[in-house]
């Protein structure tokens, strides 16, 4: 039950956290804002700004990249499954030893079992590929949109915040 309220606060603190930071869809797609920079130092200065300021947005796209990457990789998706669902498994149902024939199954050597067959079964899946590709999709949709994205008016007054 702990854990559950544990879970609750965990949520609602994220909802708090992330997603009061999430901008209007139209404010993100704002096509009358999309230019090419001038130089290097504009870019820069355009990164700086717009990762601060839609970095709910942000968020949520590399959410949604995950989501979209552990469903095209089914065996990952697979042995994630196998490997959280057995762990679960193993908690709700086997906390004390089982007699079985003239062997004791301990909570242990299920682990050991749930391990030997998972980690292999991960590994195959490639999880560093799909890694990989999570950081460069969302790296170049999000530096994209960084740099294209002029800041609004509210950018020159950001530095006058900070000193008042």
């Amino acid at each position: 039950m702990e854990q559950l309220m544990r879970a609750s606060d965990a949520i609602k603190s994220f909802r708090e956290a992330r997603l009061s930071a999430l901008r209007s869809p139209t404010e993100f797609f704002d096509f009358q804002r999309v230019s090419r920079p001038a130089d290097l130092n504009t870019a820069t200065s355009r990164i700086s700004y717009n990762t601060r300021y839609f970095s709910g947005n942000y968020g949520l796209i590399v959410i949604i990249l995950a989501i979209y990457a552990l469903l095209s990789n089914t065996w990952l998706f697979f042995a994630l499954v196998f490997l959280v669902g057995g762990f679960a498994l193993i908690n709700k149902f086997a906390p004390e030893p089982t007699q079985v024939g003239d062997y004791v199954v301990t909570q242990k050597s299920l682990y050991i079992t749930l391990f030997c067959i998972g980690i292999p079964l991960l590994i195959l899946s490639g999880p560093f590929t799909t890694l990989f590709w999570l950081v460069g999709a969302s790296g170049i949709v999000i530096i994209g949109h960084a740099i294209m994205i002029e800041p609004g008016v509210e950018s020159e007054y950001a530095a006058v915040e900070g000193q008042v």
